[in-house]
């Protein structure tokens, strides 16, 4: 039995808020369970100085956590002067998983940074970042094509994330903090509809596992990623 009593392939409820701030171009706060990520995407008439001249956008993200999304306050890295191995791992994840979808042809000489913010953490937080990056990002592209500032889609096709896990020996979905505390091993999916995976992050804690024990957390995987998919494209339309 799961901490949270939810069967094996049953994610936490998903909820996304689009024109959660009025200054972004693309907003949204995607909620999944205890979880809760402020998405925002800032477009840019600018890009780095590598893709001067060649007629390419550039589309990155930024990661963070607040001081008491957690059970204890943390102190926040600014203060620190400088971000955490973790923070800069979670960021590069969330701006390779965009850039993944994104034809930077078509998007043209801008670039757009999907700040993700997370205000509750419950587990999975890299995961809720990216999926909810994905629905801001769509909604500053809409804004640019509604402006006449790009004529062409440059969103290829959608990205999400999840968590799954192996705890106590049964392949769950969507780990809550209690599971991903106390998982024998976990992984979190980056797919892209269709069923292309992006990334795999599957590390062994407690326990090894075989290949079988790693297709079936990719089949929980596909699972999680298609509820998705389609709460993404409902808070988008």
């Amino acid at each position: 039995m799961r901490p949270s009593g939810r069967a094996p392939d049953e994610m936490r409820p998903i909820t996304i808020e689009t024109g959660f701030t009025k200054h972004a171009e693309g907003s949204c706060l995607i909620s999944c369970g205890d979880t809760r990520v402020l998405c925002t995407a800032s477009v840019e008439e600018r890009i780095p100085p590598w893709l001067r001249g060649k007629g390419e956008g550039w589309v990155t993200g930024e990661y963070s956590m607040l001081p008491r999304a957690t059970h204890t306050r943390g102190s926040r890295e600014a203060a620190r002067g400088k971000q955490s191995g973790r923070t800069q791992e979670i960021q590069r994840l969330i701006g390779r998983s965009l850039r993944a979808v994104v034809d930077m042809k078509k998007l043209g000489e801008r670039q757009i940074t999907l700040d993700c913010d997370v205000i509750q953490a419950d587990g999975g937080t890299r995961t809720a970042s990216i999926s909810g990056a994905w629905v801001a990002l769509r909604l500053a592209v809409n804004s640019l094509m509604k402006d006449g500032l790009i004529t062409h889609d440059p969103i290829e096709k959608q990205v999400a994330a999840i968590s799954c896990g192996i705890y106590k020996g049964t392949p769950v979905l969507d780990l809550d903090y209690p599971e991903d505390s106390d998982a024998d091993a976990d992984a979190n999916f980056v797919l892209i509809e269709g069923g292309q995976i992006a990334e795999v992050q599957a590390t062994a804690e407690g326990a090894t596992y075989d290949e079988e024990g790693l297709l079936r957390l990719l089949r929980l995987a596909k699972i999680g990623c298609d509820g998705i998919f389609e709460a993404q494209i409902k808070a988008t339309q």
